[in-house]
């Protein structure tokens, strides 16, 4: 068998691999491609000859074809390339095009090995002098053969972004893109990524570019669906971070990569597409133990959402509100519904009984019919983080909303740690497959492997033997928790030493949220320290306040108690929420993670700086 590749420069190699120089010549390709490429494989002798030697007398020509198929014969065998007075052929299985293989791999939806064999245009930087027959059926073979390596690398990279795999997704879309400049569907794949990675100047450079372009050669602007999504880009939220923290080319922020995840991330994407498709509502529930990466999992799905156009309400409960009746609806109000575009719409007595804060007779129809005022004008997605917190009235009813916005694109998303156990959640769970489309997905400690790719994520100098060692030590000291594998990375980038430090995880089945500061290893709490030390001054003024007073503490309370500055203060929040050690809605800020403010309260609080922050927000000792 000849197997020829044709989707980049073109080569023909035999089965061991070899690639014999008399094949490579430009006629034996084009005739070999060109058959392999036909109706049944065969033409006619004529057409051939006036294909490829028609600049040649007919003898000659002759002669040239016969002396082409005879060298064909010899590497493919005698029978895979059959002829008669007038008509030459390729038997099936003489020759592998690349081309019969990609078709092969999308029919059977691999689309990763489809990507492997594109390797640039179809017969790129081929031509033949003299054959302009041949040229023109390459350039239209050549087309066709863009447009579906395009759509290929595509498909892969909605894959990959669905299972939060954005840089390899980022990758494609440049590919893409230089095959097919024109191609908008390219440049939108391309933008999602870059958002998704946090470099929204990145991906409105290349928008802006890409329009200029369109303009000054085409008098053109991009399709709407592209102007859209460059909408929502601009809309993305621009941090305000140390330069240290802005590792992109824009100088934007990069996040730690999303590993170990893609299957649930590609569950709850999947969920998402089904409820914006068909207009109907849906649920999902992230479950897991605290630092188990229940909110990153949240956040990778709304940003996804946010691209698509839609709205995003948000609230975080704490233990207290659990106690307060109507505290997660009212949060949830002030958490972006009740600025949502198309909430005038709703009954001005919901918007009044919700804006005051107040609830009336019926706060669970109220909070129903703003929520519904919304959902006519584009895709809601109501995010609870902590719902286990969330009061028993504000849980009944966002499941009374699920039930009542029956026909609306309503995405609800809750997560969840298996303590305290929450009846109304239970039930929230129950209804899914049954009343409710949706999914619950469990995320648990990270795999080997899983802290391998961190590891040599935040040290891309180690080599295999290096990465083997800190990622065993960093898996065992860690429990495999992703807060505190990313913790002890980071700050093993940062210089600390593992080699002086002792301890392991102190019980197997111990969750973090049962784990006292005293119990933890030796090396998670210097980790802890160590990106304590990172932040920049204001910043830990701003968490060594929060990590004392406890709780949400709203923003005020936190600048006057910190002693920082509102400029200060608005940047050192940002940097702390983007460290993902501060959690932010708009009643205030908390810890993401009980033990490390336990650990700052603990070690990085003296006792005057103790006295002074309660002092200074009116509490007591």
């Amino acid at each position: 068998m000849i197997v020829c590749r044709t989707l980049g420069p073109v080569q023909a190699t035999l089965e061991d691999g070899s690639a014999p120089a008399d094949l490579q010549w430009a006629k034996n390709l084009a005739l070999l491609v060109y058959l392999a490429r036909s109706p049944r494989g065969t033409r006619s002798r004529e057409h051939l000859i006036g294909l490829l030697w028609g600049d040649k007398p007919q003898s000659k020509a002759r002669h040239s074809l016969n002396t082409a198929l005879s060298l064909l014969r010899g590497y493919a065998g005698e029978e895979s390339v059959p002829s008669d007075g007038t008509q030459v052929s390729l038997a099936s299985g003489g020759v592998q095009l690349d081309t019969d293989q990609l078709e092969a791999f999308l029919a059977a939806r691999d689309l990763a090995a489809a990507v492997a064999l594109i390797k640039g245009e179809f017969l790129e930087g081929f031509s033949i002098k003299g054959a302009s027959q041949f040229d023109d059926w390459m350039t239209a073979e050549r087309e066709h053969w863009r447009r579906r390596s395009v759509e290929t690398l595509l498909w892969r990279a909605d894959e990959l972004l669905a299972g939060g795999n954005v840089a390899a997704a980022l990758e494609l879309g440049e590919r893409a893109l230089e095959l097919d400049r024109e191609s908008e569907g390219a440049l939108r794949a391309l933008m999602r990524s870059l958002a998704l990675a946090g470099d929204r100047a990145g991906a409105l450079k290349r928008f802006d570019a890409f329009a200029a372009r369109l303009e000054r050669e085409l008098g053109t602007a991009p399709a709407p669906e592209t102007r859209t999504l460059a909408a929502q880009v601009r809309l993305e939220r621009t941090w305000r971070l140390p330069k240290r923290a802005l590792a992109s080319a824009e100088g934007e922020p990069q996040r730690t990569p999303l590993v170990g995840r893609a299957r649930a991330l590609g569950q709850l994407v999947d969920v998402w597409t089904a409820c914006r498709r068909d207009r109907r509502p849906a649920l999902a529930v992230i479950d897991g133990d605290a630092g188990a990466g229940k909110t990153r999992l949240a956040e990778e799905l709304l940003a996804r959402a946010r691209l698509d156009g839609a709205v995003i309400v948000a609230v975080r409960a704490v233990e207290a509100d659990q106690r307060e009746a109507w505290s997660g609806a009212l949060g949830l109000a002030r958490g972006g519904l009740l600025a949502a575009p198309g909430v005038a719409a709703a009954p001005p007595a919901a918007l009044a009984e919700l804006t005051s804060g107040t609830p009336g007779e019926a706060p669970s129809r109220t909070f129903s019919l703003v929520l519904q005022a919304v959902a006519d004008e584009q895709p809601v997605a109501v995010f609870v983080d902590d719902a286990q917190w969330v009061d028993q009235e504000s849980l009944l009813a966002l499941g009374a909303a699920a039930r009542d916005l029956d026909r609306s694109p309503l995405l609800i998303v809750c997560t969840a740690t298996p303590r305290p156990p929450r009846v109304e959640l239970d039930e929230l769970r129950a209804r899914i497959g049954r009343e409710l489309k949706g999914v619950a997905v469990q995320v648990g400690a990270l795999s080997s492997d899983a802290v391998r790719v961190l590891a040599h994520w935040a040290l891309p100098a180690f080599d295999d033997v290096e990465l083997d060692r800190l990622t065993r030590r960093v898996a065992t000291d860690s429990a495999g928790i992703p807060l505190l594998v990313v913790a002890l990375l980071e700050a093993v980038a940062a210089g600390l030493d593992l080699k002086r430090l002792g301890g392991a995880w102190p019980e197997p089945l111990h969750t973090l949220d049962q784990t006292l500061p005293g119990e933890l290893p030796d090396a998670v709490v210097a980790a802890i320290r160590v990106l304590f030390g990172k932040l920049s001054g204001p910043a830990r003024q701003v968490l060594a306040a929060a990590a004392v007073l406890g709780g949400r503490v709203p923003a005020s309370v936190l600048g006057r108690a910190s002693g920082v500055g509102k400029q200060a203060l608005d940047a050192a929040l940002d940097e702390l929420e983007w460290a993902r050690l501060l959690s932010a809605e708009p009643r205030g800020y908390s810890f993401v993670a009980r033990i490390v403010r336990d650990v700052i309260d603990r070690d990085m609080v003296a006792a005057g700086q103790r006295q002074r922050i309660l002092e200074a927000a009116g509490r007591t000792a």
